[in-house]
């Protein structure tokens, strides 16, 4: 069985969606090796994959993702006093994923080496404590063997920006006669602007003008771009017309109150205007380690709505009772990118509308936004 596993990543790769280069990148060899009281795993890879290391607590864990990468590696076995075992298979239906699991927390450190058309990841683990479990620098540039440091991009993050609503789906009418849907593309072009200040944020909109885009199809942009975020903005008209200020949403199986369970219904009727090539649920990832990318999407996305929220109360967002909450929106089932629909207000309140209208309150609000956007995601790591 083991000296099927590279036929079968190689199988899986090429039955995978193309990628923008022509070649996959290719694992040739996974190293590991004691270090006195530490450890050293070395990953060889050719081609231009581009990496992503991720943390993981209880128990302690190291995820290594690669981007448009397969293996054709034998992993060794796990030696020493700080690795306890080394796993290898595809996180997504592109991206190779290498799982070190710990026996304790640790310091870990992280370079890239560069010859010719190979780099060589080398990861160093040190004993430590819980508080040492942190990167330092999480996506090093490779350096060459000369000393001088290989050309890469300086995007470290994706962030896709989904203004809900468009073209014949109007959403939301305020009672002054604004719209839903130009409110949300006007806030997300702001959220854009503030993002472009930061040199290490990609970002993508689902659309960037008056045109309709299916449920499943929003979700898919973010799992094509592999995500490292993906925030859908709407602006809803509610029956409670006292009830102003944002609300943050995540995905779950049960709404968490009536209000959510209201508005999740409104929302997936979106798809009302999709045509029947269109009518179906977006499909779930099979693959060897799906259960852990679940709980790191899951976590990550709870860690950035505590944040979001702090941040926005402390900037002086006017949020509802409870800001926190959950329904089944369609929009945010993608597995694998951290997913959250954001209500920057309501419509049905005329406050609140004459503010999603003020072109400087979106600036304003999208400032805040990105800020906090950024900030959790260079906690997370890259």
């Amino acid at each position: 069985m083991v000296r099927l596993l590279p036929l079968l990543f190689l199988l899986l790769a090429a039955l995978a969606p193309a990628r923008a280069s022509d070649q996959p990148s290719v694992v040739t060899a996974v190293r590991q090796s004691t270090e006195g009281n530490g450890a050293r795993v070395e990953i060889d890879v050719l081609g231009d994959a581009v990496p992503r290391l991720v943390l993981l607590r209880k128990p302690y864990r190291i995820a290594l993702d690669l981007d448009g990468a397969v293996s054709a590696a034998k992993l060794p076995d796990a030696s020493g006093a700080l690795v306890a075992s080394l796993r290898q298979g595809l996180a997504g239906a592109d991206r190779y994923r290498l799982l070190v699991s710990l026996k304790e927390a640790v310091e870990p450190r992280w370079e890239a080496r560069k010859t010719d058309d190979r780099i060589t990841y080398v990861l160093d683990l040190r004993p430590g404590r819980d508080a040492d479990f942190a990167w330092t620098d999480p996506a090093p540039a490779p350096v060459r063997e000369s000393g001088k440091a290989a050309p890469v991009s300086p995007h470290r993050f994706t962030v896709v920006i989904d203004p809900g609503h468009g073209g014949v789906d109007r959403g939301a009418t305020g009672e002054g006669g604004t719209e839903e849907k130009a409110v949300n593309l006007a806030f997300a072009l702001s959220l854009r602007d503030a993002l472009a200040k930061y040199p290490e944020i990609q970002t993508i909109l689902t659309r960037e003008d008056d045109t309709f885009i299916p449920l499943n199809e929003r979700s898919a942009v973010a799992r094509r771009a592999r995500a490292d975020l993906f925030l859908s903005l709407h602006s809803d008209s509610i029956r409670y017309k006292e009830l102003r200020g944002a609300t943050v949403y995540t995905l779950s199986d049960r709404a968490s109150d009536s209000l959510s369970s209201e508005i999740a219904e409104s929302e997936n009727a979106a798809d009302r205007f999709a045509g029947p090539e269109w009518d179906q649920d977006a499909p779930e990832i099979h693959d060897i380690l799906v259960d852990l990318v679940r709980r790191e999407t899951e976590s990550f996305t709870r860690r950035f709505v505590d944040e979001l929220v702090r941040d926005l109360k402390g900037g002086g967002v006017r949020l509802i009772n409870n800001p926190k909450r959950s329904a089944g929106f369609r929009v945010l089932r993608a597995p694998d990118v951290p997913s959250v629909l954001l209500e920057i207000g309501y419509l049905s309140n005329r406050e609140d509308e004459a503010l999603l209208a003020s072109a400087d309150w979106q600036r304003t609000f999208g400032q805040m936004l990105a800020d906090a956007i950024v900030g959790s995601l260079r906690s997370r790591g890259g």
